[in-house]
């Protein structure tokens, strides 16, 4: 589900959607640990205040926002105003079975 903030740009909107479908994919994986799936979920779901000025490297996030912009991306910031972020643990957030993580 789209979840932009209303004064981005569309190409932050292109940012969000790149990595929302990147983080729906890794999250889907088989191979994926259920236990790094609840990780995200719960990075997710902190507010804002509670990640502070955070950057994370955390790689799959990290890849989604590299490929996404075509540039390397070493770290990523834990806003959920930052489009990389918000889209990829959206995109976790929605693939993962609700009946699984107790969404």
């Amino acid at each position: 589900m789209e979840s932009y903030d209303d004064d981005w740009t569309d190409g932050q909107r292109a940012l969000y959607d790149e990595c929302y479908r990147a983080g729906g994919e890794w999250a889907g994986d088989p191979d994926t640990p259920t236990e790094d799936v609840q990780h995200v979920i719960n990075l997710g779901q902190a507010d804002d205040d509670t990640l502070g000025d955070a950057e994370l490297d955390y790689p799959p996030l990290v890849d989604a926002v590299t490929q996404a912009t075509g540039e390397n991306v070493t770290s990523v910031p834990a806003s959920h105003h930052d489009p990389g972020f918000r889209g990829f643990v959206d995109g976790v957030r929605d693939a993962a079975a609700d009946e699984v993580f107790g969404l």
